[in-house]
């Protein structure tokens, strides 16, 4: 008995097409049902799992900065017309701001979470730095497109931008910037520069 070959290509085309959707369903389905979450694939990382109930999307480890953001002897290099280098503890006994703020991340996930530290603009009275000067964020980083971040003035000037030391009640975990990250309000994720090294205004 012949068989038609258009007929036979028609129906491989419709079982792998169905296949197909079947399959992208079953991987996708988490994303709208919870309990399915675990088969979650291709949806964006979880915003609420990851150390401190917040995700990571660049861990210290794959930074290269674990033993530098680790070190008893870092400080944090702050400079306008003057400079000054703080250690942590010293960072911890200027006056403390807390703030709740999202980092909306590239990949399409975005989250609220409380942070606390000292105002860049507190820091940057400190060294006598140009208030309408933008301001250049170095992380320890030693290569890398956000190595360096920049902001303007009314980013470096505004109450809620902080070199945060704590993340929801806690000292940072290291793969959220400890010793000291930037938090700014309405700038995305890869721009609020972790493991900081420095901050000058520029």
């Amino acid at each position: 008995m012949s068989t038609d070959p258009d007929r036979t290509s028609r129906r491989g085309f419709f079982v792998t097409v169905g296949a197909a959707t079947a399959g992208l369903t079953v991987v996708t389905a988490g994303q709208s049902v919870a309990w399915l979450s675990g088969t979650n694939l291709f949806a964006p990382r979880e915003p609420r799992q990851g150390p401190q109930s917040l995700a990571v999307n660049r861990t210290a480890a794959a930074a290269g900065v674990e033993a530098l953001a680790t070190d008893p002897g870092w400080r944090l290099t702050v400079t306008g017309a003057r400079t000054v280098r703080l250690g942590r503890d010293e960072l911890l006994a200027l006056p403390q701001t807390s703030v709740t703020l999202p980092i909306a991340c590239v990949e399409g996930w975005s989250t609220s979470a409380d942070w606390a530290g000292v105002r860049v603009r507190d820091l940057l009275a400190l060294v006598d730095g140009d208030r309408g000067a933008p301001v250049r964020c170095t992380s320890l980083e030693p290569q890398g497109v956000y190595r360096t971040s920049d902001m303007g003035r009314e980013f470096a000037q505004d109450d809620r931008t902080l070199v945060a030391l704590r993340l929801n009640g806690e000292d940072l975990d290291l793969d959220h910037g400890f010793p000291a990250r930037l938090i700014a309000p309405a700038r995305p994720g890869v721009r609020q520069t972790k493991w900081l090294t420095s901050v000058e205004a520029v």
